[in-house]
């Protein structure tokens, strides 16, 4: 019990360096000193600070896997879409360190590139079947190419918004706001829904307007 909260602690620990001064400028040196245990100890968990960024990963894709298996059959309404957009952005939120350098992560540490690859297709078709459940329901009209450039949009946007919302506030790095992102999502789709939705999103998006 004791290993497993120690190796625990070093997983929040690290996670919370990586967010608030970027992965790069962390060393486990830095880690043991924030935890006030010997380099020793943390050595003993984990051989290498690419081995805790692997498990932050895993821990990270695990838990968008759970959010993002949205089933074929899925009756979808504006509110639980916005709810879904809300939870996705607080998960990245809490991985940010992951977006925000993405291209320079998934070079140094070339393990993650298949699961972000992974993770890539999975909102991929997320975002298809909550756009196919609008379009069954009669909310959302969309031409098929159109279909397919709107969830790319999505996609891209979920991927990429933590970087350019760090773009903001590059001195302070802990400022994150997941509404921002969230209200991108919602606006994204508005084009293409049904006039009577109109009303509905946007009493749902004035939530998350900065």
């Amino acid at each position: 019990m004791k290993k497993n909260k120690t190796r625990d602690r070093i997983l929040d620990a690290s996670l919370m360096l990586f967010n608030s001064i970027g992965e790069p400028n962390v060393t486990t040196l830095l880690i043991s000193d924030e935890l006030e245990i010997s380099p020793g100890n943390l050595y003993y968990h984990f051989k290498s600070k690419g081995d805790i960024v692997t498990e932050l990963y895993e821990r990270f894709e695990g838990e968008m896997a759970e959010l993002l298996a949205v089933p074929d059959d899925a009756v979808i309404s504006l509110d639980q879409y916005g709810f879904f957009a809300h939870v996705l952005f607080e998960t990245v939120a809490r991985y940010r360190f992951l977006y925000q350098d993405l291209v320079n992560v998934l070079s140094r540490y070339p393990q993650l590139q298949p699961g972000f690859q992974r993770l890539l297709s999975r909102k991929r078709r997320a975002f298809q079947r909550v756009c196919l459940s609008f379009q069954a329901q009669g909310t959302m009209a969309i031409a098929e190419e159109e279909l397919d450039s709107l969830c790319e949009q999505l996609t891209l946007t979920s991927c990429y918004w933590v970087s350019f919302d760090s773009l903001s506030h590059l001195d302070e790095r802990e400022s994150v706001d997941p509404g921002r992102g969230v209200y991108q999502m919602l606006r994204l789709i508005q084009p293409y829904l049904s006039p009577e939705e109109h009303e509905q999103l946007r009493l749902i998006s004035q939530d998350y307007r900065c």
